[in-house]
């Protein structure tokens, strides 16, 4: 960590807490408590009115006048906070949102209740693999710099693409880069896994008009059908789960009825298929032929 992040996050614990010994701080941050005593120093030399409290249970406050109102934020909003950040952590796996963790739990009061709400991702391999690709792209998006990758579609064929990056989208289990592809001219998201070779260029770029991202955006979103399927009782929390309770309805005492949307695509196949015996698609007759040719080509494989 940085020097002036350091002494910036030590401001904000002492305008939450009333006093933090050095050794506490030396822990938080990873340094010596010789370091934490010089940061004092500094803080004071910068009109930080901070002082010293001597004895067993001293340390190092901020006088009470330069604090901000507690109101403001509740143990309650800081909780949810670390909540939300905790997720953000198993997905990004970004040192930034750990410090900016560790940062909040030092201005939650240590008596407030902890644990009533608990996230957890499944901890791929490859998360941490794409973590030097999402760190390159989110410094080309501050910075406005171009990037570049060669890219593999699905069906294998790969382009080299120079890209003026905005953002950067996790849906599901997968990131997502949104941009100008200056190779179609034309805003497109790309799968980070199917890049490879991607660098952030020198050259800059002046940001386009965000509204015609958004309709580009409305544009991407893949076509959908709606079908209907039996499904087995087994199965129906992940149903509940991504289509509500609403798509479902009793049928037989074998089996429940459900009405939803999917992809008109592989991606649509892929996610059906994945429920094997549990599910049996009766509507449309159109998908469900095309789903039995996905079906007998996934057994030519086998055959």
């Amino acid at each position: 960590m940085e020097k002036v992040e350091r002494l910036i996050s030590i401001i904000m614990i002492l305008l939450k807490k009333d006093v933090v010994s050095a050794k506490e701080f030396a822990q938080l941050f990873h340094v010596s408590k010789r370091t934490i005593l010089r940061d004092m120093d500094t803080l004071s030399l910068s009109n930080i009115p901070i002082y010293s409290v001597h004895g067993v249970n001293g340390g190092y406050g901020i006088i009470d006048e330069y604090k901000f109102d507690k109101r403001l934020l509740s143990n309650s909003d800081l909780e949810n906070i670390l909540t939300a950040l905790g997720g953000l952590e198993q997905i990004l796996i970004n040192e930034e949102v750990e410090v900016t963790i560790k940062k909040i739990e030092a201005m939650v009061s240590p008596w407030s209740p902890k644990g009533s709400i608990q996230l957890s991702f499944y901890d791929w391999e490859g998360r941490s693999e794409i973590l030097e690709t999402l760190k390159t792209c989110q410094e080309s998006i501050l910075k406005n710099r171009l990037i570049s990758f060669d890219y593999i579609d699905k069906n294998s064929i790969k382009t080299n693409r120079i890209v003026e990056p905005y953002q950067l989208h996790f849906s599901e289990t997968s990131w997502y880069l949104k941009g100008f592809c200056l190779h179609r001219k034309e805003y497109r998201t790309f799968k980070l896994s199917r890049t490879d070779n991607l660098k952030m260029d020198i050259k800059t770029f002046s940001p386009r008009d965000y509204l015609l991202e958004q309709e580009c955006e409305a544009s991407y979103q893949p076509q959908l059908v709606a079908i209907k399927a039996l499904i087995s009782p087994s199965i129906k929390d992940h149903f509940i789960e991504r289509y509500g309770r609403k798509s479902i309805e009793n049928y037989s005492s074998e089996y429940l009825l459900a009405t939803i949307d999917v992809p008109q695509n592989s991606t649509g196949f892929q996610f059906l298929a994945s429920f094997g015996i549990n599910l049996k698609i009766v509507e449309p007759k159109t998908y469900v032929e095309d789903f039995r040719n996905y079906l007998n080509q996934m057994m030519e494989r086998y055959s």
